[in-house]
């Protein structure tokens, strides 16, 4: 299944039956549909089009606006979403395609401290 275009894969999505809205939620709501996503057959397609499209609202692929975001601002370099999550060896790649929900906030922000400690 591909995103490049074709959006098949989301007729597979665990979400297909719900009401769009209920995807879009705000604060401790989206820790529940966060849930959902992690026992969805596509979610690594759909974390990739959150990504390539740059989607700014709801939880998509497992993560929040916020964590998309951070993760985007983390790796400024990465052009194509699906290469990236299909061939690197980062421990962040790892913990996204692993079937629990990433903490990928706190991931990325030790990654930025240990890499100013670095610096410094």
């Amino acid at each position: 299944m591909s995103v490049d275009g074709d959006q098949t894969w989301a007729a597979y999505a665990a979400c297909a039956s719900n009401e769009p809205d209920a995807l879009f939620v705000r604060g401790a709501a989206q820790r529940e549909v966060r849930v959902m996503c992690f026992s969805c057959p596509v979610r690594m397609e759909c974390l990739i089009d959150a990504l390539e499209s740059n989607v700014t609202y709801g939880v998509w692929g497992g993560l929040t606006e916020r964590e998309r975001r951070a993760l985007m601002r983390q790796y400024p370099d990465v052009t194509d979403w699906r290469e990236w999550l299909e061939t690197d060896d980062d421990d962040v790649v790892v913990e996204l395609k692993s079937p629990v929900a990433p903490r990928i906030i706190t991931r990325l922000r030790r990654r930025q401290a240990a890499t100013r400690a670095t610096v410094n």
